[in-house]
């Protein structure tokens, strides 16, 4: 087993914040074993070990993972090993604790301490590197949110915050009133990513650029559909694993991966990862990896050979060839209003002249 990566050791800046995070970013949904899947303590250990070991130093994880045992388990082993200070940990907050009670839940005032106390408890911690808004909860007020974040860091409680899985149009407000008003500005955003999920270059991407915002990507691999394993089963799946076990959970997240585009993308991975002699788990997290504007990617595992495969794939660039083919057969549809800023459209606006920023 190789010890030190050089590839995980190329350390960014995680927007226009100070933190120093790894290109890769290691997931923790799989700790614990309360979902029917994922890794006991034993395993977690030796994949935190592992991930630590080769270079990596950034790990995500969110009160609501596992019924709170992914955090148990990371405050265990932090206090045994001593190494929490060397770790950029991030967690979430906004999914109800308590069903019934509609303020254990969202991004209100109340919710926030309630899951910010109870996470630092969990993580055996007096403070979290960044903490996320796990998703917009289209009720409550954006001045709200981001007053209540820079109070958690002003007491030092955080370090650095982010927003995930919220609309482009709320991370520019939500940047443009904490430069306003002096409040805490948001570090990251967290969002899926992957060759069958790119609708986020259209707005978030343009938008984290201009803002300073670091994005990671979660989700790199598709729930497991790019790892190439599983077998076509009209457009669903056949074969162990998660996804074969929540294709039909009515969650709109693995729903939405069985179409006829999406397996012609499947097809095309797997001949380049044959073509290269890789694996298409490798394939698919560097191409995602190594996109512009893409801070780090969340990788997670079940098992320690999982986790190394997914740690070495950023070691071997891909052909240029090869990204391209993949670039071209996962591109996005082109939907209004973004024809206007295709090259035909900007040369009637510029008269055929050469304009560059």
């Amino acid at each position: 087993m190789t010890t030190h990566l050089a590839s995980l050791s190329r350390y960014r800046l995680l927007g226009r914040s100070g933190l120093r995070v790894s290109p890769l970013c290691l997931g923790t949904m799989t700790f614990g074993t309360e979902w029917g899947w994922g890794a006991p303590k034993e395993t977690t250990f030796a994949m935190l070990d592992r991930f630590f070991e080769a270079g990596g130093n950034f790990v995500d994880t969110a009160d609501g993972y596992t019924g709170g045992t992914s955090e148990r388990l990371l405050g265990e082993y932090f206090a045994a090993r001593g190494t929490r200070d060397r770790a950029v940990l991030a967690t979430k907050y906004t999914f109800n604790a308590s069903p019934g009670d509609p303020n254990a839940g969202g991004n209100g005032r109340k919710n926030l301490y309630r899951a910010l106390d109870g996470s630092l408890k969990r993580l055996q911690t007096d403070y979290v590197d960044l903490y996320w808004v796990h998703a917009w909860d289209g009720l409550t007020p954006l001045e709200e949110v981001l007053s209540t974040l820079d109070d958690v860091v002003r007491a030092g409680k955080v370090r650095a915050v982010g927003l995930s899985d919220v609309p482009a149009w709320y991370l520019a407000r939500a940047q443009t009133l904490a430069e306003w008003r002096g409040w805490e500005r948001v570090a990251a955003l967290q969002l899926e990513y992957s060759l069958v999920e790119r609708n986020l270059e259209r707005e978030h991407l343009p938008a984290a650029h201009e803002l300073g915002v670091g994005l990671t990507s979660w989700s790199p691999l598709a729930s497991g559909l790019l790892t190439g394993k599983y077998q076509r089963k009209g457009l669903k799946t056949a074969g162990d694993g998660r996804l074969s076990k929540l294709q039909d959970s009515g969650n709109p997240v693995f729903e939405k991966l069985f179409t006829e585009r999406t397996w012609t993308i499947v097809d095309a991975l797997v001949a380049a990862a044959t073509e290269l002699g890789r694996a298409p788990a490798q394939v698919a997290l560097q191409w995602v990896a190594t996109r512009p504007g893409v801070t780090s990617t969340i990788v997670g595992a079940s098992t320690l050979p999982q986790l190394e495969a997914n740690l070495t794939a950023l070691e071997s660039p891909l052909p240029a060839t090869v990204v391209e083919r993949l670039e071209a057969v996962s591109r996005p549809e082109l939907v209004h209003p973004y024809h206007f800023f295709q090259p035909t459209m900007q040369a009637m606006m510029t008269g055929g002249t050469a304009v560059s920023r």
